[in-house]
């Protein structure tokens, strides 16, 4: 089969690819289109504005068409490229780590606000509960200086992704990454707990869209029959480890927060505002404090 972008321009196989795109009925074409040219070229929004009239190479075309075959299949752009910015920061991906999507940085505005209510003497130690990529907890390490947090993860993979995360944005003296099931292998106490567990129900996975059923992994989406399972397990050993006047904050799904908060009033956490909406509306980041004896 012969390569559409074969002999094109840059501008003209960036149009060709958005059409193909459209044809094929996925949001955002023109968008992924220029990123995906820019990654096969290796060239940033400026260098294919100023090389617009430059014919492909054969390699680069090569390339292209790769990038081309695997978004039409389905394939997330953040998948094609291994890399997805959260937080303002780039985070690298791999096949253990779920794409870090912007209705988790509520969770970090949550825990931001949180700590900064808390007024504390000493730098916060903070825990990630299933870290995955590390985007949270390497988010908020970036915001408080001197903080230094601990990600937990059952897959190896996903904890070495997040190594190398921490690593890329200087952040591995403060950061330590540990192999257990949410907070099973730790101690304490922390100031901040912090949490995107799976929440989808089973029976609920195989309706989801193609790129995150068939490319994200679903150790990392399947919450059980109710999607509450992993809520169940994390939620007392959080608030087992958490300071005196310390926060957990989770990320839920769409309705999921009036049960969430009722399952951390059941461990003796205090809910003491409402659960912070996404910029969808949907209630996203569900916290609660663990009050003074």
């Amino acid at each position: 089969m012969s390569n559409p972008f074969t002999g094109q321009s840059i501008e003209s196989a960036r149009r060709t690819l958005a059409a193909r795109l459209k044809a094929a009925q996925l949001d955002e074409a023109d968008l992924d289109a220029r990123i995906l040219i820019g990654a096969a070229l290796d060239l940033d929004l400026t260098g294919l504005i100023t090389q617009a009239a430059r014919p492909l190479t054969e390699a680069e075309a090569s390339r292209l068409a790769q990038h081309a075959q695997r978004r039409i299949a389905g394939e997330p752009v953040a998948r094609i490229l291994g890399a997805r910015e959260f937080w303002g920061l780039p985070f690298r991906l791999s096949e253990a780590t779920l794409v870090p999507r912007p209705d988790t940085e509520t969770v970090v505005e949550r825990a931001l606000e949180l700590f900064r209510e808390q007024q504390l003497t000493h730098p916060p130690v903070i825990a990630d509960l299933g870290t995955g990529s590390g985007a949270i907890l390497l988010a908020l390490l970036h915001e408080i200086p001197g903080a230094f947090g601990v990600g937990t993860d059952v897959s190896l993979t996903a904890l070495n992704t997040a190594r190398d995360n921490a690593a890329a944005l200087g952040l591995s003296d403060r950061a330590a990454f540990v192999a257990c099931s949410y907070a099973t292998a730790l101690g304490g106490p922390f100031d901040l707990i912090v949490s995107n567990p799976p929440y989808i129900p089973s029976g609920e996975i195989p309706k989801l869209d193609i790129e995150v059923r068939e490319h994200d992994p679903h150790l990392a989406l399947d919450g059980g029959n109710d999607g509450y399972d992993a809520y169940r397990a994390l939620i007392p050993q959080a608030a087992e480890r958490l300071a005196p006047g310390g926060a957990l904050i989770v990320e839920a799904g769409q309705g999921q927060a009036r049960d969430i908060e009722t399952l951390m009033a059941a461990a003796a956490l205090s809910v003491d505002r409402p659960a912070k909406a996404d910029l969808g509306g949907i209630l996203r980041a569900v916290s609660a404090r663990k009050m003074p004896p």
